[in-house]
């Protein structure tokens, strides 16, 4: 594993394949930061499924109400859903949406972003200011790559366990 700069604001995304570790951004978007580590802490994307995965594009994963894979999971409405917390803030930056990169997924309106997520594919510029990039892949993009694909797929990956790492 790669020496972690701030072990307080990286994510340690379990995946069936091994860890995929996701260096946050607080000084780019605090408030999704804070967001992800408290969901992360409280064990709700634990068994969440990755219930859109696009090849070439991204893998979106993150709604705890429908996507639980061991308690709700529901093939029809995984992906509608989002926690018990209020929606977030938009906050756009000019980090671009490279490949690697993990920003909010939210609904047509900029301030509904809420526990969902999406990890880029490939370089997604023409999402640029338009959705906010919270954090990127620093290790273990192979795991992301071999995500099942399908909108959603028939039989979806899931996140076995996620950690903030200053944690473990």
């Amino acid at each position: 594993m790669i020496e972690l700069r701030d072990p307080d604001n990286t994510i340690l995304m379990q995946l069936k394949g091994g860890t995929t570790v996701i260096e946050l951004l607080p000084a780019i978007a605090p408030n999704h930061v804070e967001r992800m580590k408290a969901l992360t802490r409280s064990g709700v994307y634990d068994n969440v499924c990755f219930h859109r995965v696009i090849a070439g594009f991204m893998a979106q994963t993150g709604d705890v109400e429908n996507g639980n894979v061991t308690k709700n999971y529901n093939l029809e409405l995984a992906g509608t859903g989002s926690s018990r917390l209020p929606n977030l803030k938009a906050e756009f930056s000019n980090v671009a949406h490279d490949r690697g990169t993990v920003a909010a997924a939210r609904s047509n309106r900029p301030d509904s972003a809420n526990s969902q997520f999406f990890i880029n594919f490939s370089d997604n510029h023409f999402l640029n200011r338009n959705y906010t990039v919270f954090g990127r892949v620093v290790e273990g993009m192979d795991y992301v790559d071999m995500l099942a694909c399908g909108e959603p797929p028939r039989t979806p990956d899931y996140i076995v366990e996620m950690k903030v790492a200053a944690d473990v």
